[in-house]
């Protein structure tokens, strides 16, 4: 029984490492779409994929990626439309195949490719500027541009003597 649970322990590891280095359930967490308790809903997540592959030992490709785009949708109000449902299934389903057959050996190994791909994740963060509490200040935007604009229409023709504005079509 011992290496049973360790064993789906293991699983359990794999689906957080295929979840974790999914950048849209990232995004959704580090940007709050799953509201206050995100990133607690990412680790429900793991549980409950998890136990809907113990459940369903059968499962196909379209079924798990339904299964994952009602989570993100009930959970984090995403619809993944990036197409990365299908790698996202195909990586849970390798993972599950792994668990399966007692190739816990090779599922380490995908398990520690997966989370050098998550460590190698770039984070992007909003630096905090001096004005952040006074709303009332206007914020200056620091635009350096190598190049003068390029303007697109040239300018109005100035009103003629009388006030009137003389428009000529081009040749």
């Amino acid at each position: 029984m011992a290496a049973s649970a360790a064993s789906r322990e293991l699983f359990a590891k794999g689906v957080q490492a295929v979840l974790q280095s999914w950048p849209v359930l990232q995004i959704a967490v580090d940007n709050g779409f799953g509201g206050v308790y995100g990133q607690q809903k990412a680790d429900w997540m793991v549980d409950v994929v998890q136990q809907y592959f113990l459940d369903n030992a059968d499962l196909q490709q379209e079924e798990v990626e339904d299964f994952i785009a009602q989570l993100m949708d009930q959970e984090f109000d995403t619809v993944v439309d990036d197409g990365s449902l299908p790698q996202i299934a195909v990586s849970l389903l390798q993972v599950f195949s792994q668990w399966q057959q007692g190739a816990l050996q090779q599922l380490k190994h995908t398990i520690n490719i997966l989370t050098q791909r998550s460590d190698k994740r770039a984070k992007v963060t909003a630096q905090p500027t001096e004005s952040d509490d006074d709303s009332d200040e206007t914020q200056k935007m620091d635009c350096q541009s190598s190049s003068p604009p390029v303007r697109t229409q040239p300018p109005p023709p100035p009103p003629d003597e009388d006030g009137w504005t003389v428009v000529r079509k081009k040749k």
